[in-house]
């Protein structure tokens, strides 16, 4: 069955429920069978993403069972080293599929249509689309264990309920999931910006944080706020829930001026492709210098967000001389749990004490055009619509290293860089990539391409690029076995693979000649074979492990065992 007709069945089943209901509040059970504490919410505010999802919490402990919500059939499986790890995708009858991430290892059945797959291709990651119907599972079925693969930083299980349409991820707590939650988010600070030309606030053309004092009621009052022009507010906010102490993301933002909605949003679903729009949704410029996350009240013209319910000005406030004007924000979780903020503000023409900063310099960005810069040893080119806005950027000629800007502006596009390699050998030019400088100067390597006196990357992060050389290969050593040992009692082996520079790129492990499947597990640097996979009947075996990596630098590791 085609994947087009497979959505049209599910498009024709959906009609019916969703119909009556747009969340079916008794239709799914719960993905585990401990209580439901989350580590992270939907929506959440992420690098460059909101979370798509809701994080359980596992107990700190790995392989907990992990149940079908409802019937459905797997209609896509994957294994990646970061990201979701290994992930399933069940789609339901009734028009949803539920996605279950980092995942530890599959049901037995799924594990083994994984492996034989994983086989064939001799690829440890894979991404499979089953044929509709080819693996049926059940409400309440054991599907997977839990795990830590991919890009977690600690056991739990990631979970969503997405659209089987348009594959829009929707909240999971508006599916009846219950959640001990009867605390209200907490405000760490409130901020007001001048946002027209000449606009002040506190005689300030920058933006300046807000004093607050929390009144008997529990609401936060403002110290009063004078003003000129126009103006907006940001807020730094988390929520808990009641048995867990992680500060997760809030639900929904109301902001009234006068008693008059001019701006809300809610995270009760978005889409993938807009997701990387956060970055107007947050003061980035913030972000970069302090590393939190302040959430604007109002909208940034190339702000595409769909979260927003009403919008009047763009939740801006145009404030007159003379006049009063009483701004209420409402910040709550999902439950309704809420902080009211009140911000007093007076229409007032003062002088500015504090000025914006002016910095210029020979490098202005249009953002609606393309842009190239020749940099020495180095070109830069940002297609139009790389940023948010237009700007004067930092640029650092260089024979082997530039600089482009720094980490307080967001790209929402890939630009290239690209580095003349003329005068190296060839020989060099196999052992050089582009490394992007973090902030103690250290190289992180970026997937350079290649082609003849050029080297190109594509990124989206501003900072400090270099050539970087790397010559020596990575190292792979034993971990839980010796040379020449018997294993008859073994579960599985362990190798330890590590390279300095470049990184691991490609790995392959041979058994008596055979290939046989090792799991990576790129957080610990681990190389696992299980031998409940597949095993030989010979009692001396021969084990081979190449690893290379990203420059081309290649290890060989022999060991031999013995196994009955």
């Amino acid at each position: 069955m085609s994947r087009l007709f497979f959505l049209f069945v599910l498009a024709l089943n959906a009609l019916p429920l969703s119909a009556q209901y747009k969340y079916p509040k008794d239709f799914f059970q719960s993905p585990m069978d401990i209580p439901l504490i989350l580590a992270g919410t939907f929506g959440e505010l992420r690098s460059n993403h909101f979370h798509a999802g809701i994080d359980i919490k596992t107990q700190l402990r790995q392989g907990l069972r992990v149940y079908a919500i409802g019937n459905g059939t797997v209609t896509r499986i994957k294994v990646s080293h970061w990201g979701y790890g290994k992930a399933l995708y069940v789609a339901h009858p009734n028009g949803f599929t539920s996605v279950y991430a980092h995942l530890q290892k599959f049901s037995p059945e799924i594990e083994a249509y994984v492996k034989k797959e994983q086989y064939r291709k001799k690829s440890f990651e894979i991404e499979l689309f089953p044929e509709y119907g080819e693996l049926k599972v059940e409400k309440g079925n054991v599907i997977a264990f839990s795990g830590n693969t991919g890009s977690s930083s600690g056991p739990h299980l990631h979970f969503e309920i997405r659209s089987s349409i348009s594959e829009k991820p929707t909240n999971p707590l508006l599916y009846g999931y219950q959640v001990r939650d009867a605390t209200n988010p907490t405000l760490i600070g409130l901020f007001a910006y001048p946002l027209s030309e000449g606009a002040l606030v506190n005689q300030s053309e920058k933006k300046i944080q807000l004093n607050l004092n929390k009144r008997p009621d529990g609401t936060f009052l403002a110290d009063e706020v004078t003003a000129s022009g126009t103006i907006g507010f940001g807020f730094n906010a988390f929520d808990r829930q009641d048995l867990a102490a992680n500060k997760n993301g809030i639900f929904s933002m109301e902001q009234k001026v006068n008693g008059r909605t001019i701006s809300s949003y809610d995270f009760e679903t978005f889409s993938f492709g807009e997701t990387r729009y956060i970055n107007t949704l947050i003061d980035y410029a913030h972000f970069g210098k302090y590393r939190q996350r302040i959430q604007k009240c109002f909208k940034e013209p190339s702000n595409s967000l769909s979260i927003y319910r009403d919008v009047h000005n763009d939740g801006k406030i145009d404030v007159k001389e003379g006049l009063s004007y009483q701004v209420e924000l409402n910040i709550a979780d999902i439950e309704g749990n809420q902080i009211e903020v009140i911000i007093p503000v007076v229409g007032k023409k003062e002088i500015a004490k504090i000025k914006k900063d002016q910095k210029q310099t020979n490098y202005y960005i249009i953002a609606q055009k393309p842009n190239s810069f020749n940099l020495g040893g180095a070109k830069v080119y940002f297609p139009a619509n790389t940023f948010y806005g237009n700007f004067y950027m930092d640029l650092k000629e260089g024979k082997d290293t530039v600089n482009i800007h720094n980490n307080t502006v967001a790209a929402h596009r890939n630009f290239t860089i690209t580095f003349d390699v003329s005068e190296y050998s060839e020989t060099e030019r196999k052992q050089l990539f582009i490394a992007r400088l973090d902030e103690k100067s250290k190289p992180n390597y970026t997937r350079t391409y290649k082609r003849n006196n050029t080297f190109a990357i594509r990124t989206r992060n501003l900072g400090r690029y270099t050539l970087a050389k790397d010559t020596i290969a990575p190292t792979i050593k034993a971990r839980n076995f010796k040379n020449r040992q018997w294993l008859n009692n073994y579960r599985y082996l362990s190798v330890q693979i590590t390279d300095d520079l470049s990184g691991i790129n490609t790995y392959n492990a041979y058994l008596n000649d055979e290939w046989i499947l090792m799991e990576y597990e790129p957080k610990t640097k681990t190389l696992t074979y299980n031998f409940d996979d597949k095993m030989t009947k010979e009692t001396q075996c021969e084990l081979k492990v190449i690893v290379t990596d990203n420059v081309g630098n290649s290890s060989t590791f022999e060991r031999t065992f013995f196994r009955k």
